[in-house]
């Protein structure tokens, strides 16, 4: 994987010599928030992915964004070559509502600088623009705000900003992740018909103002100022829009019948 990193850096605008240092790891983690976008529409065009970390840093260094699986694992692959001390986390969104069974449908990094753990997730479309401490607490980010919640049961859960109109919150356990648990979820989530990967297509990234969000149809802003929402007209304004907020160019033709179809069942 190490002929990887430089083309991987280069897209962040990273350059120089990096120490695991508290500031590179910050600069790293806001470089990726800010350029790389979450995006799922690799399953919605039917290609299969993987939690390889080197397939996932070989496609964001090729100018792609990709889900949890692919940005906090080339994010945390990238991390591990440059001498940090890196630990790969299984998550579970909507625990909280949905139980154990979701667990490893999230991956997030543990990351720990003298003795001081961080929590980094470049992976949660609209989560963390910084590494926070693991502990627990409330903080702001710019537009955004986070919750880190203690739970009873030893497990932790981040809570979200509500008015991106994500995922409310996701769990995660302090342990390294049972890789085999987390292939199986990064299986069943591209491949089951309930699955939302399935069935929505969702574009996100952080800007420094706020957070943009494509959820099929709806392009979602939310900067200081407050939210606003447009419902996209037709396939060359989802591809104009693909280009223009995220810096993807793909066959938005062929995703806009499902989208269609979706935004129809959702909202009538």
């Amino acid at each position: 994987m190490t002929e990887l990193l430089e083309p991987y850096l280069a897209r962040l605008g990273i350059t120089g010599t990096l120490s695991p240092t508290p500031e590179a790891l910050l600069a790293l983690h806001r470089a990726h928030a800010l350029g790389v976008p979450y995006e799922n529409l690799d399953v919605q065009l039917g290609q299969p992915l993987t939690t390889d970390p080197a397939g996932a840093l070989a496609k964001l260094a090729a100018g792609r964004g990709g889900w949890c699986y692919e940005m906090n694992g080339a994010f945390g692959a990238a991390l591990t070559l440059l001498g940090f001390s890196v630990t790969r986390l299984a998550g579970g969104v909507q625990r909280a509502a949905l139980g154990d069974a979701v667990l490893g449908n999230h991956l997030v990094l543990k990351v720990v600088i003298d003795g001081a753990a961080l929590l980094c997730d470049v992976g949660f479309g609209d989560g963390l623009l910084e590494p926070i401490p693991l502990q627990e607490g409330h903080y702001r980010q710019g537009a955004l705000g986070f919750r880190l919640q203690r739970l009873d049961d030893g497990l932790w859960r981040f809570h979200g900003d509500a008015r991106t109109g994500g995922a409310p919150s996701f769990d995660f356990a302090d342990a390294p992740a049972d890789e085999a648990l987390l292939a199986r979820q990064c299986a069943a989530l591209q491949s089951a018909p309930e699955s939302p990967f399935v069935l929505n297509a969702v574009v996100q990234r952080h800007r420094p103002d706020g957070h943009v969000a494509l959820r099929g149809r709806v392009l979602r802003t939310l900067t200081t100022d407050g939210v606003r929402e447009r419902t996209l007209d037709g396939p060359d304004d989802y591809a104009a829009t693909l280009v223009r907020e995220f810096g993807l160019e793909l066959p938005a033709a062929a995703l806009w019948p499902r989208i269609v179809a979706r935004h129809a069942a959702l909202f009538g």
